[in-house]
């Protein structure tokens, strides 16, 4: 036996034109009468007009929060007094990776239900029970906070959802590839490969791979021309949800491990990487991750469609290679300190660690590419 903590994914799920219109449903059915809707402020005018009927229903009394643009503890905090002070019964978290996470761990404090409406397909943070962690100022916290539940519901639009910004759907695809990079040699070995819930999340994993890599320039040209195509509408469910169900099926194993590891000590230590949304920084990180376990012909395959994707190779091409001593020195060292990377089947010390960020800078040297 294997043990594995399985928190599958959001109680319920609507994806689908006009499916914001059944949350008072989902309300009622939680008794809710006092509703806190946090948001962003693009995202928000943006989702607004979906929202006009459930917010006219006269069942519910609604607080909106703006909240400050990043998942940090003082706003996780500051959030969870506001659930307090007005005796709020629900929340719903709008926007994007960062939303999903702080109404989580907000209400993890109050014990408060919650759902969840995405305005973009830029993670799967709406379908997992953990939040990434970051300083007010945007630098990384360098962890993440797990909770035992997830959200109440998840219900969007996919008509919201492709109105919204190109990059981040980019990066949303780079986050949902690395989860067949990350899972693969672990989910793979004979002492796990056959529990059933590890098969699952293999396979969720393989879809996203699999989806990713076959349909990812198509879905990205009608999100460029408003054009809700299947192409779109299946890079996108994949993107929030199939994603997510790796993590949620496979617990550990199939979970993080070294490129997410890779994100998190860089977010840590370089300030200049702030720039980059999480989805590019992870898209370096598959690369690292394949580096460690010496396939370099995965990377020269997956070259061509970052390219097209106009995603980064390298640390050179983001300006932020070559390292000082000192900071690559903290960087190995919190990448060490990880279990996740740990869960890999290797030989894995900070030593190795270092050798890899310059084996494989000067690896990608001979794609000389601009990106």
């Amino acid at each position: 036996m294997i043990n594995l903590t399985i928190k599958p994914g959001p109680q319920y799920y609507n994806y689908s034109e006009g499916a914001i219109q059944t949350i008072p449903k989902l309300l009622n059915e939680y008794q809710a009468k006092k509703v806190l809707i946090i948001h962003g402020s693009i995202s928000w005018e943006k989702a607004k007009p979906f929202f006009e009927s459930v917010l006219n229903d006269g069942n519910f009394r609604f607080l909106l929060e703006q909240y400050n643009g990043e998942c940090s503890y003082n706003e996780a905090k500051r959030i969870s007094n506001i659930i307090i002070d007005n005796d709020i019964d629900f929340v719903i978290g709008v926007g994007g990776g960062k939303i999903s996470d702080l109404t989580l761990l907000s209400t993890s404090y109050t014990m408060t239900p919650f759902g969840l409406t995405p305005t973009l397909a830029s993670n799967c943070a709406p379908w997992a029970a953990l939040s990434v962690m970051y300083k007010d100022n945007g630098l990384a916290e360098g962890n993440s906070e797990h909770q035992n539940h997830n959200a109440a519901f998840l219900i969007t639009d996919p008509y919201l959802v492709i109105d919204s910004p190109e990059r981040y759907f980019i990066a949303g695809i780079a986050d949902t590839l690395v989860k067949w990079y990350e899972s693969d040699l672990v989910t793979s070995q004979d002492e796990i490969k056959n529990y059933p819930l590890v098969k699952m999340a293999r396979f969720a994993a393989k879809i996203c791979q699999d989806t990713i890599l076959e349909e990812s320039e198509t879905a990205i040209k009608d999100l460029r021309s408003g054009n809700m195509s299947e192409a779109f509408y299946r890079v996108s469910e994949v993107v929030i949800v199939i994603s997510g169900l790796v993590g949620g099926l496979g617990g550990k194993f199939a979970r993080n491990t070294a490129a997410h590891t890779v994100h998190d000590a860089l977010s840590a230590v370089l300030p200049g990487i702030h720039h980059y949304l999480h989805g590019e920084k992870v898209a370096y990180g598959i690369f690292y991750q394949l580096a460690l376990e010496n396939k370099w012909d995965e990377i020269d395959r997956l070259v061509p469609f970052y390219n097209k994707l106009g995603l980064p190779l390298s640390l050179t091409n983001m300006g932020l290679y070559p390292f000082e001593e000192a900071d690559l020195k903290k960087i190995v060292t919190l990448m060490n300190k990880k279990e996740k990377i740990h869960i890999l089947p290797l030989n894995i010390n900070e030593e190795i660690l270092a050798s890899v960020y310059v084996d494989l800078e000067n690896y990608m040297k001979k794609f000389n590419t601009n990106n």
